[in-house]
């Protein structure tokens, strides 16, 4: 049944959007619980976001994977943690911290097996990492479990006295960013390396990791957990500065257990490329305020027309601009949203159907809507 999540399943939804040549889209589609929306927008020749939704009676997954250094380990992980996800569920009699934690070592250590398969030919791709954001739900019970700074967002009705409480939402944030922009990840980072004074450093006008990543967890990154694949001197030109004693990044998640409760109306998972123009708040006032088809459309539309804000141009503008030149104005931007209606049955006027397991994964390229474009050293462990 997982195999479905290896085999995405974009082409089923259309991926037409008025003139939006970057973005695709799948409007709605229910689950047991309610109904989600997915959209995601490709800035980079090569998209790097990918995200997926699988659903089955007892279980619905949602990941957000954000790579970076290239398309290699989000694809990756898009074809293996759901897998791991489901196996260990059932291994273990259900979903549990222990359980997501499994799958993300799994997931981790498989990539490092690929890239220890694929280092002599390409040594490129020890320094290719995603991000990873997995919200899962079942028995009412939600994890969010997060790499990197990807976020989940919930938009629920405010209790009796709150602000949120007259006819509209209160925003409330479920995971960690781990970026060391945030000054209590940087305190972090630093504790864990008393002996490096050099281990976060300002340059390029950021705070990065040894002055290279801002991110200080993730998949992949091997060449910042191996000290051995960056001290091969065909890798020292894609540019790790100072060789490395130990590990200064981790794949250990952070794990939230949350049950949910009738006034929790929505979660919104989005890649930072989303949170880099629009608030928390912001986010779930649109989710909030309009209809539900298209909604993860209308939010990412709602965080291109910032960007275009920021640099004095209109939306029409940015959205002609092609792949790869476009990363100058935004990120990748890949969001999904999942209503919660609280309701085995009926939901907007359409009785549920517990019976498939279903998967549907975001495009490889917007542009090619080419389920089967993998590199081949992707295929390497399958």
């Amino acid at each position: 049944m997982l195999e479905l999540c290896r085999r995405p399943l974009e082409r089923c939804f259309g991926a037409g959007d008025g003139g939006d040549g970057l973005l695709w889209h799948m409007d709605l589609k229910p689950y047991a619980s309610g109904d989600y929306s997915i959209a995601v927008v490709q800035a980079n020749s090569s998209l790097e976001d990918q995200g997926q939704v699988f659903t089955s009676p007892s279980a619905t997954y949602v990941g957000i994977y954000d790579g970076h250094g290239g398309p290699e380990a989000s694809r990756f992980i898009t074809r293996h943690l759901f897998a791991y996800l489901q196996k260990f569920s059932i291994e273990q009699g259900g979903l549990s911290v222990d359980v997501i934690k499994k799958a993300f070592d799994a997931t981790e250590e498989d990539f490092l097996h690929l890239v220890r398969r694929s280092w002599p030919a390409r040594p490129q791709i020890a320094a290719v990492g995603s991000c990873c954001l997995v919200g899962a739900i079942s028995d009412d019970v939600l994890y969010v479990a997060n790499l990197g700074d990807s976020r989940a967002v919930l938009g629920r009705r405010g209790s009796e006295g709150q602000s949120g409480n007259n006819g509209t939402v209160v925003a409330e944030r479920l995971s960690t960013d781990h970026n060391v922009a945030v000054e209590e990840v940087r305190k972090e980072v630093k504790e864990l390396h008393p002996d490096d004074s050099h281990i976060v450093v300002y340059t390029r006008g950021v705070w990065r990791i040894k002055g290279i990543i801002q991110v200080s967890r993730s998949i992949g990154d091997v060449y910042l957990k191996k000290p051995e694949f960056n001290r091969d001197p065909l890798f020292q030109q894609f540019g790790i500065p100072v060789p490395l004693k130990r590990a200064v990044m981790t794949a250990e998640p952070s794990v939230l257990v949350r049950k949910l409760k009738p006034q929790d109306m929505f979660l919104i998972f989005a890649s930072d490329g989303l949170w880099e123009h629009l608030s928390d708040k912001a986010a779930v006032e649109i989710v909030f305020k309009n209809p539900r088809t298209g909604i993860a459309k209308r939010l990412a539309r709602a965080a291109i027309q910032e960007a275009a804000k920021k640099r004095e141009m209109r939306y029409e503008d940015i959205k002609k601009i092609e792949k790869g030149v476009r990363r100058h104005f935004h990120d990748d931007i890949t969001v999904i949203v999942i209503y919660l209606d609280h309701s085995q049955g009926s939901v907007n006027g359409r009785v549920r159907d517990h019976s498939p397991f279903d998967c549907t994964s975001v495009p490889v390229d917007i542009f090619s809507l080419n389920a089967d474009e993998e590199d081949a050293s992707l295929h390497a462990i399958n």
